[in-house]
């Protein structure tokens, strides 16, 4: 592989994963609405346009080898936003991969596309990586609504797609709740270079966590492309459960997706 196309290279996940997904023969063409003012000119080259626009979509896609779509709204908004921004942006991206060859294409998929289902529910064992989808929000909404085109994409065209289910990818976890679903920018850069291997030939949908103590996210789908995760959450423990106490009866632990579950949707529309 010689051209990664990252869409969303400006958000928080693209930034991170820029530096730490760097290889001698790789470019990362970096793609987003927002400009890009330290570009490594030896690594990267940057298009700037929006998913929406599918002009500049085809632009993006033209020459590459894999995308890794990280583009969109990534927390809840109006449906019509929802729609424009994730769904038919993603369409966009499929579509023009199609047209211009490109064999695999890894989207950001998220947690809330699986939102309401519980801990009480995982019982015995961990909650399966490609478990069936159970929104907590539009936006989750949209992450099922991409997986299941991922489903189309595969199985009329060919192309591998590998779904991450991504639960909190931040330096740090955010909260107490991010004890279960953290993932360190290493354990995320690790699971991209998965994603890119040939292991991950096919469909494939997986949890975006680390090796979390206190996890209840199988790894089990990951293992099968060869995602490793080496870091654990539990390092900050004592920092995040200081006015917390740790008890699956918290909806914020029960639930995959915490307090999203609570969004009045109505509100939103």
């Amino acid at each position: 592989m010689s051209t990664l196309l990252i869409t969303g290279a400006a958000g928080n996940m693209g930034r991170m994963l820029r530096p730490l997904l760097r290889r001698p023969g790789r470019t990362l063409r970096l793609f987003d609405i927002a400009a890009i003012d330290d570009i490594d000119t030896a690594t990267e080259e940057f298009v700037l346009g929006s998913v929406t626009d599918r002009e500049a979509v085809d632009a993006a896609v033209a020459g590459v080898d894999v995308v890794l779509h990280l583009g969109g709204l990534s927390t809840e908004d109006s449906w019509s936003n929802i729609l424009s921004v994730n769904v038919d942006g993603t369409q966009a991206i499929y579509e023009a991969a199609v047209r211009h060859g490109v064999t695999r294409v890894v989207t950001a998929s998220s947690n809330h596309a699986v939102g309401f289902w519980t801990h009480d529910e995982a019982g015995e064992t961990a909650l399966a990586g490609d478990v069936e989808t159970r929104p907590d929000g539009f936006y989750g909404w949209s992450k099922a609504a991409i997986e299941a085109l991922g489903r189309l994409y595969h199985d009329r065209f060919g192309i591998d797609v590998i779904n991450l289910r991504i639960g909190s990818s931040f330096d740090r976890p955010p909260n107490y709740r991010g004890l279960a679903s953290w993932m360190s920018p290493a354990d995320t850069a690790r699971l991209i270079e998965a994603s890119l291997s040939a292991r991950a030939n096919g469909f494939h949908t997986v949890w975006g966590v680390s090796n979390n103590t206190r996890g209840w996210w199988s790894q089990a789908q990951g293992a099968v492309i060869g995602y490793e995760p080496e870091d654990d959450s539990e390092v900050f423990a004592e920092e995040l459960l200081a006015d917390h106490e740790w008890t699956f009866d918290d909806p914020i632990l029960q639930r995959v997706g915490g307090a999203f579950c609570d969004h009045p949707l109505g509100q939103r529309m």
